[in-house]
């Protein structure tokens, strides 16, 4: 992936919305930064179905994506990816708090997601977003010794 300079992390960042023809550079960033990533069948699936994919940018550089299924007046944060290159960095701050602005806009009363319980970043993250626990999936996501629980989180917008 590319390599930014650390002067990324004041640098704002552009948003658009994706489409099939951002899928390279999709699955080069989940390639690159997921253990056990989505094939491209399944971000085309996603695609089919009008799940809304978004991404961050710098210097027409893609940073970072979202894919969201929105169910009647709630959303579900499928994926949430950002390169390695610029991790921590508030890329997934910026993605995430986009999706946030635009629910709260559409009169979408909740966002769910399930994230890995050892990811300790991630679940920061959302914490400070005011996400909060309102569940447990044991076993939920493929692990190198087994398989790894999600919490299931929730931020509610109305």
């Amino acid at each position: 992936m590319t390599d930014f300079s650390p002067a990324i992390e004041s640098a704002g960042y552009d948003w658009a919305a994706l489409a099939g023809e951002d899928l390279p550079e999709i699955l080069a960033i989940e390639e690159a930064a997921q253990p056990y990533p989505w094939s491209e069948a399944v971000f085309e699936d996603c695609l089919r179905a009008g799940y809304h994919f978004d991404g961050a940018f710098t210097r027409g550089c893609l940073l970072g994506y979202s894919v969201v299924m929105p169910v009647l007046d709630e959303w579900h944060l499928l994926n949430l990816c950002v390169d390695p290159s610029v991790q921590r960095r508030g890329v997934g701050r910026f993605l995430l708090q986009r999706l946030l602005d635009s629910a709260a806009a559409q009169d979408v009363h909740s966002v769910l997601l399930e994230v890995r319980a050892g990811n300790r970043g991630a679940i920061a993250l959302y914490e400070s977003l005011g996400f909060a626990d309102i569940g447990h999936r044991k076993a939920y996501y493929p692990a190198p010794t087994g398989r790894e629980d999600a919490r299931v989180m929730r931020r509610l917008l109305a």
